[in-house]
C-alpha cells in the first residue's frame, strides 16, 4: 500500500472515523507519459467511479467469479501480480495516488489482464457506497501506514468501526488479509482485530500467520529480509 498521510482536522471532526478521518491526503504527484497513457487507454475499461454507485460485480466483469478487493495498492505490481496467478478470481483495487493508478495500469494493461479494475478515490467512501454487503470474498491491506507516534494511532486505518465495516462487506467465510513490517502496528491490528465481533483468527496460535503464496514478496520486502526486518500477515475470517 502506498504510504498515505492524514489530513488535519479538528477532534470534532474526527469522530466518527469512518466517515470523517482520512488516512491519506491526496496527492497527485507527477505521471509518466506511460502513465498518463496507460489511463487514457485503460480507464475506460478497467476504471471505476465513486458516483457510478452500488456496483454489480457480474456486470462489471462479465461473469460471476470471487471478488478480491485491495486497499491502497500503490504502483500495483503486487496486484497485478495477484490478478494474473489467480484468473478464476475478479480484482477490485483502490488508490488516491494518481501515479500509482497510472503504474497499476500500466502493468495491467502489458499482462493482457481482463479480471482487474480500480479507483481513484477514498477507500471508505467507495466500501460505503459501491460494494454491496456480503460482496466479497477477500479483503486485503497492505503496509498500510503506520502512523508510528502514539499520538496519531488514533488515525490508523485498522480501527473497531472500520473492522465491521469491513465485515459487512464480506461473505461469510470470506477474508481480511492485513499485512505490515512495523511491529507495533502488528500488534495493534492484532488487538483490534482479536476484539472484533464475527471474526475468527486463521492463526494457530491465534496471532500471526505466514506469508500465503497468494501475496507476493515485493522487492522492498526482499531488502527488508536481508536486513533482518520482520513482515507479519495477519488473516481474519468473516464467521458471521
Amino acid at each position: 500500500m502506498t504510504d498515505s498521510t492524514s489530513d488535519q482536522q479538528s477532534p470534532e471532526q474526527e469522530a466518527p472515523y469512518l466517515r470523517k478521518i482520512r488516512s491519506f491526503v491526496k496527492r497527485e504527484g507527477r505521471l509518466t507519459k506511460g502513465q498518463q497513457k496507460a489511463i487514457d487507454e485503460c480507464w475506460p475499461k478497467m476504471g471505476l467511479e465513486h458516483q457510478q454507485g452500488l456496483l454489480d460485480f457480474s456486470q462489471i466483469f462479465g461473469r460471476s467469479a470471487p471478488v478480491v478487493l485491495e486497499i491502497g495498492f500503490g504502483m500495483g505490481k503486487s496486484l497485478v501480480a495477484m490478478a494474473a496467478a489467480e484468473p478464476d478470481k475478479d480484482f477490485i483495487g483502490i488508490e488516491v495516488h494518481r501515479p500509482g493508478v497510472g503504474a497499476c495500469l500500466t502493468e495491467a494493461q502489458a499482462a493482457g489482464l481482463t479480471n482487474l479494475r480500480v479507483f481513484e478515490h477514498d477507500a471508505v467512501e467507495v466500501l460505503a457506497d459501491c460494494i454491496a454487503d456480503n460482496s466479497l470474498s477477500r479483503m486485503q491491506l497492505f503496509f498500510p501506514d503506520p502512523w508510528h507516534k502514539k499520538r496519531h494511532h488514533k488515525r490508523r486505518i485498522v480501527q473497531a468501526d472500520f473492522a465491521q465495516k469491513l465485515r459487512q462487506k464480506l461473505q461469510v467465510g470470506g477474508v481480511f488479509h492485513m499485512a505490515t513490517d512495523w511491529q507495533n502496528y502488528a500488534e495493534y491490528m492484532l488487538e483490534v482485530m482479536s476484539a472484533a465481533p464475527g471474526y475468527k483468527n486463521l492463526s494457530v496460535d491465534n496471532d500471526y500467520v505466514p506469508r500465503p503464496e497468494h501475496r507476493p514478496l515485493t522487492k522492498f520486502e526482499q531488502r527488508g529480509h536481508r536486513l533482518g526486518h520482520g513482515v507479519w500477515d495477519l488473516m481474519f475470517e468473516k464467521i458471521n
